[in-house]
């Protein structure tokens, strides 16, 4: 199925390494184009993407070199900047201009969790995207979405208008506690929404396997690259209308567009080699953490150890060094839940721990490494 592989305008190719405003509009150019020749139609932008520039390279790369029925647009209303009312009316009119439409064929409220929603239920922001909808100025209604299973049901309940979600899936946070990627999936099926898949290959993370793991797939599949089995990973699931690849360079899409234009689900065998990857993996892991939550009864604070650790455990393992995720999912547990730096190093938890792990440092490396100033 060739057009289940969205262009993500997250990553894009950069002149400079260090100025994520400096994007590399020429060689975007090229992406744009050997994408749509090969059957390939859906982006996906935001707001802030590339300190505000990505939809405004969007407009110059793609709007105004293709035919406007050629494409399809996604972009996003940014839930954590609204602030006063009208501020809604503003960003999207802004958003129009920057990317040189007169609508886009999908529109997402970006980032919902805990806190977010809060702004969205204070600004009405389904409603006011109801509203654009009715004017024509979006076709169709989502909202993308970092938190846990239990809030994305809460609101996909009381917002049925919902038309499609979009969700952080791939085969390391499958079955992760804290990300939930597998439960959110399941919640989003349940409801029936389309689900579009982020991060299938975790920021890179899944790009660069350890060896032992890299020489599994291989010897399974040798055609095939590690980010292509992540992709496959997360176009195989059922009720998975797209999948986003923040593509940086000219020859990932390549790659990319490559194997999806003839995209095959994974076969069992496949799935078999992937589980096998997933423990490699996990034994590499930084906090070996079973999440048996042993240590969770009785803490003092009311931290959330085993959530904490998978947190970090990712962070560890991702490449990519700019925008963290899993900061986002921290402060989500944060919000209801005591930090790891108010760990009083009582060691009950590491008392009832059956790995016996030294919890209370951990807790300071944790800290460290989510509560820096950002």
């Amino acid at each position: 199925m060739a057009g289940k592989l969205g262009f993500g305008c997250m990553r894009l190719p950069l002149l400079r390494e260090d100025d994520f405003a400096a994007v590399d509009t020429a060689q975007v150019e090229r992406m744009v184009d050997l994408f749509l020749e090969r059957g390939f139609t859906y982006f996906d932008t935001a707001y802030m993407y590339h300190d505000f520039k990505s939809e405004t390279v969007m407009r110059e790369a793609l709007v105004r070199r293709h035919d406007r029925a050629s494409f399809t647009l996604a972009s996003k209303l940014p839930t954590m900047f609204l602030e006063k009312e009208g501020d809604q009316e503003r960003i999207f009119a802004e958003q129009l201009e920057k990317c040189g439409v007169d609508y886009f064929d999908y529109y997402l409220l970006h980032n919902l969790n805990v806190s977010h929603y809060e702004n969205v239920r204070r600004f009405d922001s389904f409603a006011f995207a109801r509203r654009l909808k009715a004017e024509g100025r979006i076709r169709r209604l989502g909202f993308s979405f970092h938190d846990r299973a239990d809030l994305l049901d809460e609101i996909l309940t009381a917002h049925p208008e919902t038309e499609f979600v979009q969700l952080q899936i791939n085969y390391l946070d499958w079955d992760n506690e804290s990300i939930q990627s597998r439960k959110c999936y399941e919640v989003a099926r349940r409801h029936g929404k389309p689900v579009v898949v982020m991060e299938p290959v975790k920021g890179g993370t899944l790009a660069r396997l350890p060896e032992k793991a890299e020489r599994l797939l291989h010897e399974v599949r040798p055609d095939l690259s590690p980010a292509a089995w992540a992709i496959r990973f997360a176009a195989s699931l059922e009720g998975v209308m797209m999948v986003l690849s923040g593509m940086s360079s000219l020859e990932q899409l390549r790659e990319n567009t490559g194997f999806m234009q003839h995209f095959e689900p994974l076969d069992e065998r496949e799935r078999k080699a992937i589980a096998d990857v997933v423990e490699i993996v996990h034994r590499s892991i930084a906090i070996p953490c079973t999440a048996c939550r042993y240590c969770v009864d009785g803490c003092p604070e009311r931290i959330a150890i085993p959530d904490y650790f998978a947190l970090y455990n990712a962070e560890k393992q991702a490449l990519n060094r700019g925008f963290s995720i899993q900061s986002v999912y921290y402060e989500n547990l944060a919000r209801t839940h005591g930090k790891a730096s108010q760990c009083i190093a009582c060691r009950q938890c590491e008392r009832s721990c059956p790995q016996h792990l030294p919890i209370v440092d951990y807790l300071r490396q944790v800290a460290a490494t989510f509560e820096k100033e950002r």
